[in-house]
């Protein structure tokens, strides 16, 4: 019987930076990679080329970008970047005159073609095999699913869409395709991103797609309720509050989608805003809040803010802080405001100080941790489903509550679980809390 000598095909190494938009890129690149024959190497030392996904939203994102293709030459030598910051090609030649390629964000077919250049493929059938859910970064029981590319929004502080264009949302049909073989894949989490999840299907003028059998519109809802029959937790980010996310809010009461709302108001001083080019209406937010937890009580909101925007008096920051009082939003993540390059927001007059920018920064978060503490406080006692990230094997388990995205907010940690495994999705007693996280035990459905 003749055997088959098969090929030994290249090996591709992916440093991947940034935001879950990011991720996504960098999975379906090495999708595509792998469906070409490449291996990937968990290291430099094993691979022939090394790909790196850079950030390019802010400077310090730029300079972590920057570090990692320094350290990616230094440790390989054969280097390719992609992603944001490849719209400065200049700027990383300049400081890395031996990077082989520089392309942008969302250029997918000029990444695998630089690979395909720097370290050719090996045509075997039987090294051309990809897994039915792709390649992920991501651990097995979740994944992200990008629904649109870009943004129409002009925010003064932030540069996505010269980086990234205006939006242009997928087709419904080819997202719930993708969706439902994730799930088939081992998939129990889908968490939904875009730049702007409320605005998808704008583009495509909410137009209508068959969908088994069924039409299905270009829009957040029809798509958050088609995600919802596939069997997974479905988790929406980056939703901004506009009047139709109050028909997705019945969807959490009937359990076909997650009750959890990633929004990210950035500040709430109605001139802070409008130099933000933000919509400003506080009081209108404030007002639905209190109309989506009358409809999902439990759920869970988190967003994310801005400190120290040029113009920011210490009135307008106790607004915020007032405003987050009665908001009594459950997650929250703060940023420090920094000039970007390309930003409208670096021409504004009176920059807040750095030392001010701080001090308000830690007051924020602090006022933030007290709400938490607070919230979380008031869930002990009470049985909540825990989906499992990580297991020891001899009891001990860390997991999320439907109220936890995976990497950005808290956990729940267990004990007395020697079954779990990650991917599990299992009821736990909640027993105790601190600022950020909850303890339990697994209890019998």
């Amino acid at each position: 019987m003749a055997t088959t000598t098969l090929p030994t095909p290249p090996k591709v190494g992916m440093v991947s930076l940034g935001c879950p938009k990011a991720l996504v890129d960098s999975e379906r690149i090495l999708t595509k990679l792998r469906a070409d024959g490449y291996q990937m190497s968990p290291d430099y030392a094993g691979a022939d080329v090394v790909l790196v996904n850079t950030c390019g939203f802010l400077d310090s994102a730029k300079e972590e970008s920057l570090e990692a293709i320094g350290e990616a030459i230094a440790e390989n030598g054969r280097v390719i970047v992609t992603g944001c910051m490849g719209k400065e090609a200049e700027a990383i030649r300049a400081r890395f005159p031996a990077v082989l390629a520089v392309t942008g964000p969302q250029q997918y077919e000029e990444v695998v073609g630089a690979v395909h250049d720097a370290a050719p493929p090996v045509p075997s059938p039987f090294l051309d095999l990809v897994p039915e859910g792709g390649i992920k970064l991501t651990p097995r029981h979740y994944s992200y699913v990008k629904i649109s590319e870009g943004c129409n929004h002009r925010c003064a502080f932030c540069i996505i869409p010269s980086l990234r264009g205006d939006l242009v949302s997928r087709r419904p049909d080819a997202i719930l395709r993708e969706a439902e073989k994730l799930v088939a894949a081992g998939t129990k989490e889908l968490l939904v991103i875009s730049q702007d999840t409320s605005a998808y299907g704008v583009d495509l003028r909410h137009g209508e797609w068959a969908w088994k059998g069924a039409p299905v519109r270009a829009h957040m809802t029809d798509l958050a309720r088609e995600m919802g029959k596939l069997g997974a937790w479905v988790r929406l980010h980056y939703v901004y509050p506009y009047p139709h996310v109050e028909q997705v809010v019945p969807l959490m009461a009937e359990g076909l989608v997650l009750p959890y709302l990633d929004i990210p108001f950035q500040h709430a001083s109605p001139k802070v805003l409008k130099a933000m080019k933000r919509p400003a209406n506080d009081a209108k937010v404030l007002e639905r809040l209190r109309g989506w937890r009358a409809i999902a009580p439990d759920i869970a909101i988190r967003s994310s803010f801005v400190v120290g925007f040029p113009g920011e008096t210490e009135e307008d920051f106790q607004y915020l802080l007032d405003w987050l009082d009665e908001a009594q939003l459950d997650r929250v993540g703060a940023f420090r405001f920094e000039p970007v390059e390309g930003a409208a927001a670096n021409a504004l007059p009176d920059p807040v100080p750095e030392a001010v920018k701080e001090e308000r920064y830690q007051r924020l978060m602090a006022r933030c941790a007290a709400i938490s503490t607070a919230k979380l406080a008031a869930k002990v006692g009470r049985t909540i489903a825990v989906i499992i990230d990580e297991a020891d094997g001899e009891g001990g388990a860390s997991g999320r509550s439907k109220a936890d995205a995976p990497e950005i907010d808290g956990a729940v940690h267990l004990r007395d679980a020697p079954d779990a495994k990650p991917g599990d999705i299992l009821s736990v007693l909640v027993e105790d809390s601190d600022e950020h996280d909850l303890f339990g035990v697994p209890v019998a459905a």
